[in-house]
């Protein structure tokens, strides 16, 4: 049987287990920003530190009008009587009252559900493989899908996670979530992938064994690289069989992210999304080519990215917020029915930026992942190891700390502190 509880703590996901890896350190690659133009709302890059999401945002922008089609009223004279209509005849008033006698309509059975050519019963739980077919035959080690079909008809919700194969705590919340289901009381399907790229996660790395970043390369090509192989077998044959997605990350490089959702909010379907979401700070990001988000939303499927802490660790705090986030959303789509209580909602940060370390040293942080800052508060200090400098960094504005990188040895220009702004959005 599927169902177990998630109590568990140690990292044992399908007889894989993180104390048998050999941690290798992700290369750093180049670091852009943008710029804010005028009163327009620009987005700077939110380096998640390599999910370059925020990178190439562009301000989310107020709704246009919708000018729906006006039904002209009749010209009446509202000094004369209305007639009283005519009682009905007999056979009018039995006519009348078999149409208001409505019989509720049963509803309508779950269906079997057709994933990687197995079909999946309504009501059961089971776990399935995908392969990607690109490693040498005789040595394929497929991914475990985990999939459960409710009882009920419904939508189909899809969970990734470690499609960058250190961040650990997106295993356990896609692990979490979907072994707490109940087949019996779940209205339509939850398909879970918890580890997409097994051969970054069983070195211990970001990257696929060609040393690309899988989630560059959606919705990928079967004659492409390795990247793209990979991401086109996963995006044919499981992501194109969901209605939404959530891709859970974390923080890399050494930096660590709030609980948080990266949505293109100028989709209307997408910003919708996101208010199942319970706790669960937004920041607005248009994402980039090549991303499964992005490419996700393009194919018509509702998609956010979740962060949630740093890779390399498994954080519980951090993973027990990405679970009840998961919990009520699937309430909010109608998909379980529990007893939950919605904690205040989380502001959603329309411009963010990232404040850059001045000079090279030992980074010491005065503030905590969440903080509320204002301008010019001092958020942490460099200090040079052989001339006892200290240099202090700043905050340029106002915000929030939504990301910001651990106490480490930085060079010039690292970006440190990500700082959310609930910026004013135009027509609202």
């Amino acid at each position: 049987m599927l169902l177990q509880t998630h109590g568990l703590r140690s990292l044992s996901i399908l007889g894989l287990t993180v104390s048998t890896l050999a941690f290798v350190a992700a290369p750093v690659t180049a670091e852009q920003q943008s710029s804010k133009t005028g009163d327009v709302l620009v987005a700077e890059l939110a380096e998640d530190e390599n999910v370059e999401d925020i990178e190439h945002s562009e301000p989310r922008r107020a709704p246009e009008e919708v000018k729906a089609p006006k039904k002209v009223a009749p010209d009446i004279d509202l000094k004369e009587i209305a007639p009283v209509p005519p009682p009905p005849t007999t056979d009018e008033a039995i006519a009348a009252a078999q149409e208001d006698a409505t019989v509720p309509e049963e509803p309508e059975p779950a269906t079997s559900f057709q994933l990687l050519g197995t079909e999946v019963r309504p009501g059961t739980s089971t776990r399935l493989s995908w392969s990607p077919n690109i490693q040498i035959a005789g040595l394929s080690q497929p991914t475990p899908v985990l999939v459960v079909n409710g009882v009920n008809p419904g939508p189909t919700l899809c969970l990734t996670g470690a499609v960058h194969g250190d961040e650990l705590n997106g295993i356990e919340i896609v692990r979490r979530t979907v072994y707490d289901l109940n087949p019996e009381k779940l209205s339509g399907r939850v398909v879970g992938i918890p580890i997409v790229n097994l051969p970054g996660f069983q070195q211990g790395t970001r990257y696929l064994p060609d040393r690309r970043d899988l989630n560059r390369h959606f919705p990928g090509s079967p004659n492409g690289s390795l990247a793209d192989r990979i991401a086109y077998s996963l995006f044919e044959n499981v992501i194109r069989h969901c209605d939404m997605l959530v891709d859970i990350h974390t923080g890399s490089q050494k930096r660590t992210n709030l609980p948080q959702l990266r949505a293109d909010m100028n989709n209307p379907d997408v910003a919708a999304f996101t208010r199942g979401f319970d706790r669960m700070a937004v920041v607005h990001s248009s994402g980039s080519s090549g991303m499964l988000r992005t490419a996700a939303v393009e194919a018509g499927i509702r998609t956010v990215t979740m962060e949630a802490g740093e890779s390399h660790r498994i954080q519980e705090h951090q993973i027990d917020a990405g679970v009840n986030s998961l919990t009520s959303l699937l309430d909010k789509e109608g998909m379980i029915s529990r007893m939950f209580v919605w904690g205040d909602p989380e502001p959603v940060y329309y411009d963010s930026n990232w404040v850059r370390v001045p000079n090279g040293g030992i980074l010491f942080s005065e503030v905590d992942l969440g903080a509320r800052v204002t301008e010019g508060e001092i958020l942490g200090y460099v200090a040079d190891p052989i001339t006892n400098a200290q240099h202090p960094i700043r905050a340029i504005s106002d915000g929030r700390i939504i990301g910001m990188a651990v106490d480490q040895v930085v060079m010039a220009g690292f970006a440190a502190y990500h700082v959310g702004t609930e910026a004013e959005v135009p027509g609202e």
